[in-house]
């Protein structure tokens, strides 16, 4: 018998059937040997559902294998694009990513089972284009991997089973077929309907005008077709969710597509057709969404969900560039040298929106960057200490958007040749934000860099998240009635947050505090802040001076950048003045020796010194996301080793150990983390420490006398707050250096 003659008799068998789950013991073998294959597993989609589930497999090892409809398996991957793939070694990533950036083999099923998956070929079940399911064959026997003869006759199979699956999961030929089925809809009306050209809409309209079909019995037929669940316009139930801000308005309503939050914490794929497999795929690559369900919708519905909320919610970026293109189309028809005007509408709007995007994201900067020759121009933000990319805009509007942005902060529009700084104040949303403004002459263009000053009420000392260990000692601290202390670190990682936590915990009626700051970021009621101006020749020395006639008992001090600057605040504090201020150093103990090294007198210094806390920002893992595991051996010794075997008591380290990893969810766009969190390294100038400053230690001498008598280092307290569960040792990594 021919290769063909048995795959007829299979065909006809599985046709016989009454139901395919009854005869597949039967026919698992012969398949098998038909395709040369160690295992065969048929999935089929739950019903109105985002996921597919092992309804035949070879093996008992796994009660049930369920996967997701998406990239992060096989067979999720080919129920979701509904293209077949033939993958020669599904360990082998790159192969992997040759098919789809974020295809993945799912290896906890051949973890849990102990089999070892090879080569794989898979193939989706399809009925009018309806997913049923996926046919995935496993380690071909013949070869290395499946061949494409195989795939044809896998195909042929699919076609098989996508009949018989329909007939079992009640699924209809068409998306109004159940209208018939139920007597709402006579045969001819029904003929009538599916007569070309078939346009959706007009469809729907016919059925509710002509024939009187409520939404309600159209959803019902919708759901049978699609086998995915029926939503109408619940407004009430269903909001907008944050991830449309990533695909314009006119992409959404194009598409008859919007994306739903039903406040569960999933993310609802809305669309009038659910077959739309290059649609998903699209909004997945814009959005990074991977874990979400797909409903179905009328289309004046989704257009109601989309243009009812426009204001709240999506972003108009999309739809300013795609007028942004309309304008450029017909400004080539003026004269060349006429260009595109800065006060042009559509940069007003294109700019403003740049603004309320970042200050919707809690972004810090927002970086405008010239491309090369004809490329667009990218805008992107620094969220959370990273940058991503916002949108990217014609190259033909970034000398307009750059001179609106200088007309707002007041700048010469016409110097492009040299470097300039300003600054404005905007109200978006009913919230006023002031941006410091720096533009760069490149060899592409002019690029702009904006800083969103940090506004509002001071953080709580207590919300500093120190360890306990280095609250209590700097609550001690604090509460000097003179000296100097000191916060350092590089720039953006939280130094002026914690001098006005600080600030905030000394803020009394019986205090007088003057602060000197460049930029004033941070306002509290009963401080007097100075905003500082060289141009005028107001700086920090000239500030501490005058605050030294003005009758103070706490005084802050923007930055000791300056030889002049700290002489001033060292003697302030010799005076009688608790003096605060910041420094540009990597750590306590080098603090110490920067400043002899500028010329500071080391006895004085010793002598007026309270303590020095550095500290820098790391990411914190997402709390609704982040994933438990429980490390290794291996991992926990390299725990304990960098933060000192000598101090590994202090970890209290439980067994079994639980740490965590960052995952991805919509609440932090996909990253796993969310938000930052500083880790501190808090030297106290003990009397040991202080001899050591008079006779000029080196900055090792220094730590080592610190460690002995409490402190920790940055590292050593970040590793607190990874087995604290706040962050991971990623994160950690990045603001050190570690050796194995």
């Amino acid at each position: 018998m021919t290769f063909y003659q048995k795959l007829l008799e299979l065909f006809q068998s599985i046709h016989n059937s009454e139901r395919f789950l009854d005869i597949f013991p039967e026919l698992e073998a012969e398949i098998l040997q038909l395709f040369c294959a160690e295992r065969i597993t048929i999935y089929q989609r739950s019903y109105h559902s985002q996921d597919i589930y092992s309804r035949f497999k070879t093996g008992s090892e796994l009660t049930e294998i369920r996967v997701p409809i998406g990239p992060q398996s096989i067979a999720g991957y080919v129920a979701l694009s509904k293209k077949s793939v033939l993958i020669k070694d599904a360990y082998d990533e790159k192969e992997l990513q040759s098919i789809h950036p974020k295809l993945s083999f799912a290896r906890q099923f051949d973890q849990k089972s102990g089999f070892r998956t090879r080569s794989v070929l898979a193939v989706p079940i399809t009925e009018q284009n309806v997913l049923l399911g996926v046919i995935q064959l496993i380690n071909a026997k013949a070869a290395v991997a499946f061949s494409q003869d195989d795939l044809d006759k896998a195909t042929q199979l699919a076609q098989v089973l996508g009949q018989k699956f329909r007939y079992e999961l009640g699924a209809t030929r068409g998306p109004f077929d159940d209208l018939h089925h139920r007597n709402l809809l006579s045969a001819s009306q029904l003929q009538q309907l599916n007569q070309p050209p078939q346009d959706f809409t007009a469809q729907v309209n016919k059925l509710i005008t002509d024939y009187h079909i409520s939404k309600e019995q159209l959803g019902l037929s919708l759901e049978a077709f699609y086998q995915v669940s029926f939503i109408g316009f619940e407004p009430d139930k269903y909001q907008l969710h944050a991830l449309n801000n990533k695909l314009n308005r006119s992409y959404l309503l194009k598409n008859h597509l919007v994306i739903l939050d039903d406040q569960s914490g999933k993310a609802i794929i809305v669309l009038t057709n659910p077959n739309q497999a290059d649609t998903l795929m699209e909004v997945e690559r814009a959005t990074g969404l991977l874990n979400y369900d797909i409903h179905v919708a009328l289309p004046d519905d989704i257009d109601r969900y989309i243009t009812g909320h426009q204001d709240n919610n999506l972003t108009e970026l999309g739809d300013l560039l795609n007028e942004a293109d309309d304008d450029l189309k017909l400004e080539s028809f003026q004269p060349q040298d006429e260009g595109i005007s800065e006060d042009t509408p559509v940069v007003v709007k294109l700019v403003n929106r740049i603004l309320m995007d970042a200050q919707r994201l809690n972004a810090s900067d927002i970086h405008i960057e010239s491309g090369k020759a004809k490329s667009s121009c990218r805008v992107r933000l620094r969220v959370d200490g990273e940058c991503r990319e916002l949108i990217q805009i014609p190259p033909a509007f970034m000398p307009a958007v750059v001179s609106r942005i200088k007309i707002m902060a007041r700048l010469d529009i016409a110097e492009k040749r040299l470097p300039q700084d300003g600054k404005f104040s905007i109200k978006l949303a009913n919230n006023i934000i002031e941006v410091r403004v720096a533009t760069l002459p490149t060899v592409f263009g002019e690029g702009v860099v904006m800083r969103i000053l940090a506004s509002g009420e001071a953080l709580p000392f207590d919300k500093l998240q120190l360890s306990p260990r280095n609250y209590q000692m700097m609550s001690q601290m604090i509460k000097h009635p003179h000296g100097v202390l000191l916060v350092v670190g590089p720039t953006g990682s939280g130094k002026t947050t914690t001098l006005h936590a600080i600030l905030g915990q000394l803020n009394t009626p019986d205090k007088k505090i003057w602060t000197a700051e460049d930029p004033v970021e941070i306002t509290q009621p009963g401080l007097q802040q100075v905003q500082m101006n060289n141009k005028s020749g107001l700086t920090f020395a000239v500030a501490l001076r005058a605050f030294l006639r003005a009758d103070p008992d706490i005084i802050l001090i923007g930055e000791m950048r300056d030889k002049e600057t700290a002489h001033a605040g060292i003697e302030a504090s010799l005076t009688g003045h608790l003096v605060l201020s910041t420094l540009h150093t990597n750590s306590a103990p080098e603090t110490i020796t920067r400043l002899i090294d500028i010329g500071i007198d080391p006895i004085n210094f010793a002598d007026a010194c309270i303590g020095i806390l550095a500290q820098r920002l790391i990411r914190t893992l997402c709390t609704r996301c982040k994933a438990a595991y429980q490390p290794d051996r291996a991992e926990q010794d390299y725990l304990q080793r960098h933060y000192g075997l000598g101090f590994a008591s202090e970890l209290e380290l439980k067994n079994p150990l639980t740490l965590y990893k960052a995952k991805g969810c919509q609440n932090c766009d996909q990253t796993g983390y969310k938000g930052r969190v500083g880790v501190h390294e808090l030297l106290p100038v003990t009397a040991k420490v202080r001899q050591l400053i008079y006779h000029k230690a080196s900055i090792e001498q220094i730590q080592q006398q610190a460690i002995t008598e409490g402190m920790r280092t940055l590292v050593q307290d970040g590793i607190l707050k990874v087995v604290a569960g706040i962050t991971d040792f990623k994160q950690l990594q990045a603001i050190s250096v570690f050796e194995d």
